[in-house]
Parts: structure tokens; sequence; C-alpha cells
């Protein structure tokens, strides 16, 4: 797991200078996929694996960034930082600073040492946890203190308009905003949102399918352009929808012969998994994990078949776990195409489970997964 202190030793021995250190977590998505750009609900929780973030102030009027991830170092001029991205690393701190710059905050010269254990392109939000925490640590620079929402949509606007991710709020929001021990059902239309307890005998077990994926690739953008196409058509008959939160499966039904077959199919999962999410927070706030495990497992079906957003590894990967010991529920989480699993496994099960998974699914594929035992952690914070 990741480790302040060593966070700290690495800043001052690269920096001689003493940090301020934040962190900022991943985040799984228990249920509700592809809904938060339709103004509809997720449910994710915070993970224990993290991005930290060690800031201290320069006074050479250089803005330098450090990635112990990459060992790469990159250096800029704090009055002339780029306007583009570059396909880097960096396009993710240096987003969050363009949208800083852009709000009309002064960046003053600064080293940033960054360093994460959430795996990379897994679906695990490791860049929203990077983006979230150079956040926390440049705004403490320049004085400014922002409310969890509010730096959550500061970071989802660095990754739309700087790197050009099509991404959604939820993982901003999560990572700013997550709880002990709880899942979160995010209302993404007014960011309102409740708490969801997870029963301390429930393990989150992330299997990682080892697929790369990314959310800034083709795929990614089509569907969410057949979501929207889905959502102009019924808002042509029903100019109240505007996304497809406010539409419902009659509407598929009466309209749905004006769109693309793909964009009915996208629909279909987007309005179905809305319904899911809200249930499924109703399950777990009542302690009925038979029912928040049907509702996972639908919506897995629905994410493949429907959204077409899994492949050949990550329904393997859900199939092979269903009658393992202690499954509660499993689906793939995160954007698709790749990356990870999220089962819930009863905690007294959950290292046998994870071998279990493990192997049958080495001898299935030919893919050695990572699998990680994780609970639900809290939001970004300072580090004392």
């Amino acid at each position: 797991m990741h480790d302040p202190e060593q966070l700290r030793a690495l800043h001052k021995a690269r920096f001689h200078a003493e940090p301020q250190v934040f962190a900022a977590p991943g985040r799984v998505n228990l249920i509700g996929e592809h809904t938060d750009y339709a103004e509809g609900f997720v449910m994710p929780a915070a993970i224990d694996f993290a991005t930290l973030a060690g800031i201290s102030p320069r006074t050479d009027g250089k803005i330098v960034l450090y990635a112990e991830n990459y060992a790469e170092q990159r250096e800029f001029d704090a009055k002339a930082l780029p306007k583009k991205p570059s396909k880097d690393w960096s396009d993710y701190p240096l987003g969050v600073l363009s949208i800083l710059q852009g709000e009309g905050h002064t960046i003053p010269a600064f080293s940033l040492t960054l360093w994460g254990d959430v795996p990379l392109a897994s679906g695990l939000s490791s860049s929203a946890s990077v983006e979230v925490a150079t956040a926390l640590a440049v705004t403490l620079l320049v004085g400014v203190q922002y409310p969890g929402g509010v730096l959550a949509r500061l970071c989802q606007r660095a990754e739309n308009e700087f790197v050009g991710a099509n991404c959604g709020i939820m993982d901003q929001f999560i990572s700013a905003n997550g709880a002990e021990d709880h899942a979160l059902l995010l209302d993404c239309r007014d960011l309102s949102f409740r708490l969801a307890p997870i029963p301390p005998h429930v393990a989150l077990v992330i299997a990682n399918t080892m697929v790369k994926h990314s959310v800034a690739g083709g795929e990614y953008t089509s569907r969410r352009a057949q979501v929207e196409e889905a959502a102009a058509v019924i808002g042509r008959h029903r100019p109240e929808v505007k996304f497809l939160r406010d539409a419902t499966l009659d509407d598929l039904k009466r309209w749905g012969s004006e769109m693309s077959p793909e964009a009915v199919k996208r629909a279909r999962h987007v309005i179905s998994e809305n319904t899911r999410t809200v249930a499924a927070a109703d399950a777990l706030m009542k302690g009925d994990l038979k029912e928040l495990g049907r509702l996972m497992a639908e919506a897995h079906v629905s994410y493949s078949q429907d959204f077409e957003a899994s492949c050949v590894e990550a329904d393997a990967m859900v199939a092979l776990a269903q009658d393992l010991p202690g499954l509660i529920g499993a689906r793939l989480t995160g954007g698709g195409f790749g990356g990870c699993t999220i089962n819930l496994v009863e905690r007294a099960h959950a290292e046998e489970f994870s071998e279990g998974l493990s192997a049958r699914y080495a001898e299935e594929t030919g893919i050695v997964p990572q699998v990680m035992i994780c609970h639900a952690s809290s939001g970004a914070h300072k580090v004392s």
C-alpha cells in the first residue's frame, strides 16, 4: 500500500524541501455504468488504493512534476504552461493547473511528487485520483479551499477539456467525497448523495483482467454518442427529456424505430441501469445482500449485451466467480472494454475466493490476474 512517509522522503531527497502531503483514493463502482453523463445515478466506493501528492514551493519560477511510478520528471515555466496535452502522464496534473488558471488563480512555482498504487488502465480511476490529489495540493499553495463537489467538477473539467477524455463526474466525485466503510449513491444531476453502509463482514474483491482500456479511446466515445442520439430522439417527442435520466423504457418502445439499433441497445442499458442503481442502494441500506447480488448480476448482463462494453476476459471473470464460496455479487466495473470486476464477498471467504478466482481465470485465459481485497475508504485529504 501507499506510504506517505516514503513519499515525503522521496520528495525531500529530490527537491531538498519538506512537502505537504495529500492523498486521493481510486474508486470501484458497485453499480451504475455509463449513467453519469446521462445525469443518472451511480454507486461507487473509494478504495484503499490511492495517489499521494507531495508539494513544496519553489523560487525559480518553475513547475516541476515528478512521477515515481514512471521515474520521470517534467519541468515547465509557471507563467507559460502548455495549452494542449502531450499524451503523457503529466497531462493530468497540467489539466488541473489549466482549469485553475481559467478560474482566475495565479499558479505559483512549485515541486510536485506523485506516487500511487491505483493500478493503471484498470478501470479504478487512477487518473481521477491524480487529478484530485493535485488539485488539493495546488489549491493549498494558492490559498483557496473548494468544497468536495466543486473540486470534483474542476477535476472533471481537467479531464474533459484538457486531457480530452469525455468522462462523467463520478470518478472525481467519489475520490473527493468518499467515506470510510460506505458506498455513495450519487445523483449526477445535482451532485446530491446519500451514503450506504457496507457491512463489516463484506469485502470488496477487485479482480483485474489485465486487459487494458482507455476512456479516451474510440469505443467509449462512440457509446456516449449513441446514448446522446437516443436522448435526442426521445427529446423530440418529449421536450423535457434532455438526458436519458428522464426517459423510460416505454419511450424507447415508442420511438426506438427512429434511432440506430445500437442507440436503442445503449439506451435500454442506461435507462434500466438507473433503476437498478437506486434499487441496489436501497438494498444495501436494508442489508438485503441477496437482492444486491441479483441486481449486480443483472447489471453485468446489461453492460455486456446491451451496452456491449465488456469483453471475453471480463465475461469469463464474472462467470468463473459464480459458484466460489462467499460470493454475494459480481460484475464488470468501470468504463468497460477490459479492466476489473468487482466482487462483493463474505469477508470470511475473501482469501479463499481470491485464490480460487485467480487460479480459475489463469487456467481459462492463460492470463494471471491481479486480485485485490479492499475496503471502502475515506475521500481525499491532507495527510498529517
